[in-house]
């Protein structure tokens, strides 16, 4: 009786054993899953966010591809209006230089051109002012000339024959000079020169004319024109320096 006593208890305590451990295994695995199942749901809001922002990417790619689009236009059409522009100067230039060559018979000596005579030119106002001033900037302080060159066009188109305007045509010439895209500061320059020979510029004008035609190999036309500034406008800086010119070469 005491034997089957004793064994009844260990196959009880027995029992109980396995009921507690199959529990520990239940509850392990039901932890594992839920560990799971958090670790997938945090996996989907992880791809969710990372193909939002491969959306957002592709957006802000688009819209700077359009940008560059319309950047590029817009860089396209200042180039064309500049070219455009130039060839009116230079054809301008030359219509306003061949009045004065057709002027001079073949067989007869060149005279000394006529000292002109001073005109009132408009005065600015202080928006054209601000306007020519802010061209200044662009040249003297920031050497900005591609932007003071889009600039002066603007100024010229906008504020034609003022005292000012001849200034710009005077600063466009300089610009192309340093840049150094000699062909258009020429033009630049017989515009001041040929078209204002009164204007307080025009003795600069015509200086740094030689000094282009200069550079461009034209050494008698070079020297033509210093000659001209030391004849026609005597006393002023540029004559001193035509006069420099000329005694150097």
């Amino acid at each position: 009786m005491r034997q089957l006593l004793m064994a009844t208890l260990a196959l009880s305590l027995a029992g109980s054993a396995v009921a507690q451990s199959s529990s520990t295994v239940y509850q392990d695995s039901r932890s594992q899953a839920q560990r799971a199942a958090g670790d997938s749901q945090a996996t989907a809001e992880l791809f969710y966010m990372i193909e939002q922002l491969q959306r957002e990417v592709r957006q802000l790619r688009g819209e700077l591809e359009e940008q560059r689009n319309q950047l590029e236009r817009l860089s396209q059409q200042s180039r064309s209006r500049y070219i455009d522009l130039d060839q009116r100067i230079l054809g301008l230039s030359e219509t306003l230089n061949k009045p004065a060559e057709a002027a001079t018979p073949a067989a007869e000596a060149p005279v000394a051109t006529p000292k002109p005579v001073s005109r009132e030119y408009r005065q600015p106002a202080a928006d054209e002012r601000a306007a020519y001033q802010a061209i200044q900037t662009l040249i003297r302080e920031d050497k900005n000339y591609d932007a003071a060159i889009g600039a002066i066009y603007d100024f010229i188109g906008k504020y034609p024959e003022g005292d000012l305007t001849v200034n710009a045509y005077y600063w466009l010439g300089e610009v192309y000079l340093v840049k150094p895209q000699l062909e258009q500061a020429k033009q630049a320059f017989t515009i001041v020169a040929s078209r204002y020979p009164d204007h307080r510029k025009a003795s600069d004008a015509v200086y740094k004319l030689g000094v282009t035609l200069d550079k461009l190999g034209e050494a008698e036309e070079a020297k033509r024109r210093m000659t001209t500034v030391v004849r026609d406008y005597p006393g002023t800086d540029a004559a001193r320096l035509a006069k420099q010119f000329l005694d150097s070469h």
